[in-house]
């Protein structure tokens, strides 16, 4: 990555640019728990390096990141085939501005990345680094140890299999959060016609215990049957120390569950069209344990690549 060599940068380059390396990280593996591992790793890899040498910091960190992320992406694959139940995404507290970014929303939103799941490691970073974070393929092909050529046939080989796949939802906003709390007294008052007029025909719920917790093994389909199973959790649930809080999580509107100020589970609306289309339950303790904080996410669109 050549060219002119940027002006020195105040402080600590990666202290700098890690909301911009965590959102990569994240999104290429689907776990903030192992983005911050490899944002561990390749920050050692950047103390240890001669940093007076390197030119662009930033591409240099990118490139040292997505390295780190390819492989632990490899390592993880086997684990998550043998997960007990439906693996869903760690989830993560996202800022109210996220969703003004329609194409970091979608890219973080809980739909998509189970889509990038489903990609091999290499096509998941190429879809990644291009479509949502605009890397140019030469530039993607030096960070990944590939041809250019190679880059522009995963590139698309990817892109043809995420927009056969995506599913249309709107960001959290004024809107979407009326619609969940509709849902939520529904369910909470036992309102079965009002819960059933505010469900797709076609929506689909996904339940993720990791084999710790109670929670439903397979996707649930079809407005009658979700309804009886929301209707049946909520009648078990929720009691009288039971707080149901708003939030935003990876770009959607969703809802909190604390017991004693513990949180149980969280539940991650997609909303189109007026209806609620899918229902993201995590109650998986592993990938809740750190899910009060914030996380900044950012596309690194005011700073490009090169100056």
């Amino acid at each position: 990555m050549g060219g002119r060599r940027e002006e020195p940068i105040v402080g600590d380059a990666f202290t700098e640019h890690r909301s911009l390396l965590f959102t990569i990280a994240y999104e290429m593996l689907g776990s903030a728990t192992d983005a911050e591992d490899v944002l561990q790793e390749s920050y050692l890899r950047w103390s240890a390096a001669d940093q007076a040498a390197v030119e662009h910091p930033r591409a240099y960190l990118v490139r040292v990141v997505t390295r780190q992320a390819l492989n632990h992406l490899r390592a993880v694959k086997a684990r998550r085939e043998e997960y007990v139940g439906t693996w869903l995404p760690e989830p993560i507290r996202t800022a109210p501005e996220v969703s003004e970014d329609v194409i970091l929303s979608e890219s973080v939103s809980m739909a998509m990345m189970l889509v990038l799941e489903t990609l091999n490691p290499a096509e998941r970073a190429v879809f990644v680094l291009h479509d949502v974070f605009g890397y140019t393929h030469g530039e993607i092909a030096a960070s990944i140890g590939k041809t250019e050529v190679t880059v522009r046939q995963i590139a698309h080989r990817a892109r043809r299999h995420v927009h056969a796949r995506r599913r249309r939802f709107e960001p959290d906003s004024a809107a979407t959060r009326e619609i969940v709390q509709r849902f939520l007294h529904a369910t909470t008052t036992g309102e079965v016609q009002a819960l059933m007029d505010l469900l797709a025909p076609d929506v689909v719920q996904v339940s993720d215990g990791g084999g710790k917790v109670s929670a439903a093994r397979h996707p649930i389909t079809g407005r009658a049957d979700v309804a009886r199973f929301v209707l049946g959790v909520a009648r078990t649930s929720v009691t009288a120390t039971t707080r149901i809080e708003h939030a935003t999580y990876n770009g959607m509107p969703a809802a909190r569950s604390l017991t004693d100020g513990e949180l149980d589970w969280l539940l991650a609306f997609e909303i189109h069209d007026g209806q609620i289309t899918g229902l993201y339950v995590m109650r998986n303790p592993d990938k809740l344990h750190r899910a009060d904080a914030v996380r900044p996410l950012n596309r690194g669109e005011r700073q490009p690549w090169k100056p």
